[in-house]
């Protein structure tokens, strides 16, 4: 039977739970961070345009949107440790769905199959961000979540790998191979079997997702009430819709843009370093670039917070490097401009770990609404790299990455600054 705590536990008994949400930060990693090889994947198996090919990303974003709201409602009745296991189930359906429709070959399909997976992962980000983030004190909460950071961004740089291994194993080659087919039926043969890779690992990864689901369900996982946890008289608040939180709805627009830019140094790096014309064997792996600077600010993070800055004096310093590794991208050529993309791994590290529980701070009893709020923000990684390939149409491709990337990063300096503060008081 799960312990319910009605208040944040001491730091002796963190270790157990934590290893448990590192353990499904790590699942959801490892999937979330397969869309950038997956994009060339669609590309090449579907035979289609860029436009296209990014709506890899936007199918799996925009569920965030859809289903968080519907998700907090349904963690208020299961509580947030079902809620996980609930989730993990969803993301296994959606696995079964996208391997079996890429291996026919149904674009449509496979899109819908990753829509499913993006609903189980709402529902499972909606619970374990929070869960998190008051399993301690609000003000060391990036310090737990740069821990989960970690585990995340460990499983992103081994899914381009194990993906580019498993399947994209001789791309160099393949769209020669497929260009120079004798006949029709030869082309769709070769494609039919390219596609055909993926459908055995994302079953395994259905029935690895249903085991993992299972324990955590039968987990001595504790439950935590966040009305106790995060109390609003934390901030000098005294009742109130979740409309009286303005630091709340500047947090969301915060993380809609930070998850933007995050998607376009992660799985957008592959497409940007192929407009210089670089190998695809290359370009299939630049995620793993990208994740790796990040696992080392989440080090750096782990190390410095709270203890010598603060979590939201970090996240301005932070969006100012995202703003200057922008701008040195776009002045820079190549490998050495791929490099500025893969180094913004670095600066947005940090910027969810500290955005996330400085914008539920002070909820109470509304902290899962609040948290639902801000995962369906995560839509922002379907937004901004559908903007950056339509844009790139009209403008050269660096420009358009320039001209998307400072802006979100000026607003995460302000939210950092000041934004997070709007509206609090001190606690009586």
């Amino acid at each position: 039977m799960a312990t319910t705590l009605a208040a944040a536990p001491s730091d002796r008994t963190h270790l157990g739970p934590m290893l448990i949400i590192g353990l499904l930060f790590f699942i959801f990693g490892f999937v979330t961070w397969l869309n950038g090889p997956l994009i060339t994947f669609v590309k090449l198996a579907f035979q289609v345009e860029d436009v296209y090919a990014f709506l890899v990303p936007s199918a799996f974003y925009v569920s965030y949107l859809v289903f968080s709201l519907p998700a907090s409602l349904i963690l208020r009745r299961t509580g947030m440790k079902k809620g996980m296991a609930l989730g993990l189930f969803v993301m296994a359906i959606g696995a079964v769905l996208f391997g079996q429709f890429v291996s026919w070959r149904e674009f449509a399909g496979a899109l819908t199959g990753l829509f499913v997976i993006g609903a189980g992962l709402s529902l499972l980000q909606t619970a374990s961000n929070p869960y998190i983030s008051i399993l301690g004190p609000i003000d060391s909460a990036a310090q737990r979540i740069a821990f989960m950071g970690i585990c995340n961004k460990a499983a992103g740089v081994i899914a381009p790998f194990a993906f580019g291994a498993l399947v994209l194993s001789g791309i160099g080659t393949f769209g020669e191979q497929v260009q120079a087919a004798p006949t029709a039926e030869a082309r769709e043969a070769l494609l039919n079997a390219f596609a055909g890779k993926v459908h055995l690992p994302y079953m395994v990864m259905a029935g690895l997702l249903v085991l993992l689901a299972i324990w955590i369900a039968r987990s001595s996982l504790p439950e935590i009430r966040p009305d106790g946890a995060n109390s609003e008289r934390a901030i000098g608040h005294r009742h109130g819709s979740i409309f009286s939180f303005p630091h709340l709805w500047l947090g969301v627009l915060c993380l809609f843009l930070y998850v933007g830019v995050e998607v376009m140094a992660g799985d957008a790096i592959g497409t940007y370093g192929a407009g210089f014309h670089l190998p695809l064997e290359r370009t299939k792996i630049f995620t793993a670039f990208t994740l790796s600077g990040m696992l080392i600010g989440y080090v750096a993070g782990l190390l410095l917070i709270p203890r010598f800055v603060s979590q939201q004096r970090y996240l301005a310093i932070s969006a100012v490097l995202g703003v200057l590794f922008s701008i040195g991208a776009y002045l820079s050529h190549g490998y050495v401009s791929v490099g500025f993309v893969a180094a913004l791994g670095f600066a947005n590290a940090m910027m969810w770990p500290a955005i996330f529980p400085l914008a539920i701070k002070g909820l109470g009893s509304l902290t899962e609404r609040g948290s639902a709020l801000l995962i369906m923000a995560i839509a922002g990684g379907a937004v901004v790299p559908q903007l950056f390939v339509h844009l790139k149409q009209h403008v050269d491709f660096q420009l358009a990455f320039a001209l998307l990337m400072v802006p979100c990063y000026l607003y995460i300096l302000y939210y950092g600054l000041a934004g997070h503060r709007v509206g609090q008081h001190r606690a009586a």
